[in-house]
């Protein structure tokens, strides 16, 4: 029975029906992890005792007859969220026995709604890279072919729903981190509008786009996340104040047509062919079904991964001046003055792309370059917000490719700055604008005989968040991609 159970709606109707508790589904997960993670290497901790609690109280809370949309669901948190009481390392030396001393909001919403946490996910250090190898503690490996990254930053938690691990898992998207290694993995992964999910207790990477969202099977499930997740909070005055998944959600709507925009400079350069044409034939797909699909000139796009890689390095250059060594992180041992201090503390901490962002933002934010740099990048932020908000004054969503590609080998791209960067070709825009978008599984390639997933992207104007769900699940019905597992044999 519980091998069957792959989603959060499916394991609802199970544990709302008393055929399976969630004591039973706990611990068939926490089974799973132990047999399979040692492979996929998606988890950097495990709380079996804490999961094991959890699931017991959730039993007690169902037996009453209360009832909710996560109510004894475990999944997995990306290591980058405060969790009370457990290790939370960003992926870094410089907080290898950090324990968070409170929840982050999104885990607090969670464990009231009776959310079963079962660990932390591996991420690239502080959410700094776009495969997962930037780890300080272990290189995840990808499901659908374990040669290949997962993608990243969330790289963890999309291996561990790709692989069967969770029913869902928390990941983090400042530039793309949910949607890319949901495009790699053969999941659903939303970036909720900015504000929309509180950012209290996560440590920040660029606080301008952070974003908190989940990595799910399908969009229903996503929902299903949000439903809980989203919600303003006093303890973040960014904070949305409504909750738009609370209510209902019609997911399914046959009467709902879309007018979709593509972009035809998205489906030239270094887009591989295959998924181009796969793009076009999903194109007609959605026009026989009776969407409007438009060209659209987002000419300011271009500016997108330039402006994303000055304005990111920037403010985590002043993020991360915090881990100093005296009020947070590891200490050095010995240091005869504070300069020194500061040298042995960071210069171990830190791993190279961490060191490599620090010194591009300072560089950037340093006197006499600023305006170069910072000021110039931010123009280019407003001229996309303009482009975007323009286009949405005309249409309902935009549809690009998620990634140029399919999940690149491990080491491929590591010792390639510029490569990696361009890895959010299409998904920096969306974000430095502040809008929801989702990828959702498009298709595979077949690459030395594995099949390897992609993703389509939906992007929506600012608090168009359900709007954005219903494309995903529109596109998402064409093909039933969804319903594919990892291949691969752990």
């Amino acid at each position: 029975m519980i091998n069957n159970i792959y989603t959060i709606s499916q394991a609802r109707k199970a544990l709302d029906e008393g055929s399976v508790s969630s004591l039973e589904l706990t611990q068939f997960f926490l089974r799973r992890i132990k047999e399979k993670d040692p492979i996929i290497k998606s988890c950097l901790l495990v709380d079996e005792v804490g999961a094991l609690a959890a699931a017991k109280l959730a039993d007690k809370r169902l037996k009453s007859g209360e009832r909710g949309p996560l109510l004894g669901i475990p999944y997995l948190a990306k290591d980058i969220l405060m969790t009370k009481g457990l290790k939370t390392t960003a992926a870094s030396l410089i907080l290898e026995n950090y324990i968070a001393p409170y929840d982050a909001t999104v885990i607090q919403k969670l464990k009231e709604a009776g959310a079963v946490l079962l660990g932390k996910t591996n991420l690239d250090e502080f959410a700094h890279g776009s495969s997962t190898e930037t780890s300080a503690y272990q290189i995840t490996h990808n499901p659908w072919d374990l040669e290949r990254v997962p993608g990243g930053s969330s790289g963890g938690s999309a291996a561990a729903v790709a692989a069967g691990l969770a029913l869902f898992a928390l990941g983090t998207d400042t530039g793309g981190s949910i949607r890319q290694p949901a495009s790699f993995c053969n999941l659903s992964g939303f970036k909720p509008s900015y504000g929309r999910v509180s950012r209290f207790g996560l440590l920040s990477m660029t606080s301008s786009t952070d974003t908190i969202g989940p990595l799910t099977r399908t969009v229903e499930d996503a929902a299903l996340v949000m439903s809980v997740i989203a919600g303003s909070d006093l303890k973040d005055a960014t904070s949305l104040k409504d909750n738009p998944f609370a209510s209902s959600l019609k997911l399914d709507n046959k009467e709902l047509k879309l007018k979709i925009a593509i972009v035809p400079e998205f489906l030239e350069g270094a887009l591989d062919l295959r998924i181009k044409e796969a793009f076009l034939e999903t194109v007609k797909e959605l026009k026989a079904l009776g969407h409007e699909i438009i060209e659209l000139d987002l000419k300011a796009s271009k500016y997108s991964v330039p402006a994303y890689y000055v304005i990111t390095p920037s403010e985590i250059s002043s993020n991360l001046a915090r881990f100093d060594g005296i009020a947070w992180g590891r200490r050095a041992n010995e240091a005869l003055d504070l300069q020194s201090f500061y040298k042995e503390h960071r210069g171990r901490g830190f791993g190279s792309e961490v060191k490599r962002r620090i010194m591009l933002g300072t560089f950037a934010l340093s006197a006499g370059y600023a305006d170069a740099y910072y000021k110039k990048a931010q123009m280019a932020r407003e001229l996309i917000k303009e482009d975007f908000a323009q286009a949405f004054s005309q249409i309902d969503l935009i549809l690009t490719p998620t990634s140029p590609h399919p999940a690149f080998k491990i080491g491929a791209q590591i010792n390639d700055p510029l490569a990696m960067y361009l890895e959010d070709i299409y998904l920096a825009g969306a974000s430095l604008a502040g809008l929801p978008a989702m990828s959702i599984p498009g298709g595979f390639v077949t690459e030395e005989g594995k099949n390897l997933p992609f993703g389509w992207q939906l992007i929506g104007a600012f608090q168009a968040d359900t709007l954005v769900l219903q494309g995903a699940s529109i596109l998402e019905k064409i093909n039933n991609y969804h319903e594919r597992q990892a291949e691969t044999e752990l």
